[in-house]
């Protein structure tokens, strides 16, 4: 449920209403908008109703929310959340591009890519160290030697590096290194990490899974927010379907729903939503088209000789002109909201 205050609610009417929820065991998520404050109130309904919260003198109304996620609900926090990453600010308007290879193969590897794509316009470096794949006996990534290759990439660059924690034993290890904790496809339901994540404060890139629904996707990134942590990207990365054209169904649906239904940035992966290069520009176009907040885009200089998912990369050429091509289409989304602003 949420409390509307009244408008030119004081801080001590807020506080006083706070603490009035807390004392019944209630947990409190206050939203500061520019005219009102709205209360997020977790827990169970049935305590809010033995409360006097609506015959509180600035309390304006209470408001059931029939979601099950609640901090990830845009009724809790109506304005957009903004994650910041070193010097780039997620959701902030201009599109986030983040690039890099599934794998870090080699430091040589690396540094040409994060060279390759920062000249291009990328914000952010992208890299498996530890790689969840399907065969047990495919390349599992370099480790922590690959988080290293990582860092002087970053050093080298300025990029800021997004890789992927598998499992709890190897988090800190990650936080050492990184600068976004990505939690894959196959891991958003991870429970224990998600709390684990949530608990280092670090922003979080949370991976639709492959056959989750936008609801169980929310829920997940519930787990991360109820841990304190407010810094949490979502990304659609496509599901599987009956389709076996591309490797899956990059359900761009969710982009608008989602950005709907919560307050966090929406980006899309467009490798691995189509899984073959030659589609990978189109989907990154339609994203952007569709109101995402930015891209995540495997690069690979030489794809065809890749350790992974050379057959979704795109090489550093291609890779230019699909970041020119999606500026393009941000730019003039933009332009038209200028445009449409202006006739009001």
């Amino acid at each position: 449920m949420i409390v509307v205050m009244k408008e030119g609610a004081t801080q001590e009417e807020i506080q006083e209403v706070a603490e009035l929820l807390k004392a019944k065991g209630l947990g409190v998520h206050i939203s500061q908008g520019e005219e009102k404050t709205i209360i997020g109130v977790i827990g169970q309904k049935e305590r809010v109703r033995e409360l006097p919260v609506e015959s509180m003198p600035a309390v304006e109304k209470v408001v059931p929310v029939s979601n099950p996620f609640k901090l990830a609900s845009r009724a809790f926090h109506p304005q957009d959340t903004l994650v910041t990453v070193g010097n780039h600010v997620v959701g902030s308007g201009e599109p986030t591009i983040i690039a890099g290879p599934c794998s870090v193969e080699s430091l040589e590897q690396i540094i040409e890519v994060a060279e390759g794509v920062k000249r291009s316009g990328a914000h952010m470096l992208r890299g498996g160290a530890f790689k969840p794949r399907s065969s047990p006996y495919s390349f599992q990534g370099l480790g922590e030697t690959g988080l290293q290759y990582l860092a002087e990439a970053r050093e080298r660059t300025g990029l800021p590096i997004v890789s992927e924690v598998m499992e709890i034993d190897t988090l800190s290890m990650m936080c050492e290194y990184v600068d976004v904790l990505q939690i894959g496809a196959r891991n958003m339901q991870n429970y224990p990490l998600l709390r684990a994540v949530g608990k280092t404060q670090m922003p979080v890139l949370l991976k639709r899974g492959l056959a989750a629904t936008m609801e169980e996707w929310l829920m997940s990134a519930e787990y991360v927010l109820s841990e304190g942590n407010p810094n949490v990207i979502l990304c659609e990365r496509g599901i599987r379907t009956f389709e076996t054209y591309t490797r899956n169904t990059l359900d761009l649906n969710a982009v608008p729903v989602v950005q709907n239904l919560s307050h966090l940035p929406v980006i899309v992966d467009p490798s691995h939503g189509v899984g073959k290069w030659q589609f990978v520009t189109a989907m990154a176009r339609a994203g952007i088209a569709a109101g995402a907040n930015g891209l995540i885009v495997e690069v690979h200089p030489n794809p065809k000789e890749a350790f992974s998912d050379g057959d979704q990369s795109l090489t550093l050429e291609s890779f230019d002109t699909m970041v020119k091509e999606v500026n393009r289409i941000a730019q003039a989304l933009g332009a038209q909201e200028v445009e449409f602003a202006g006739r009001h």
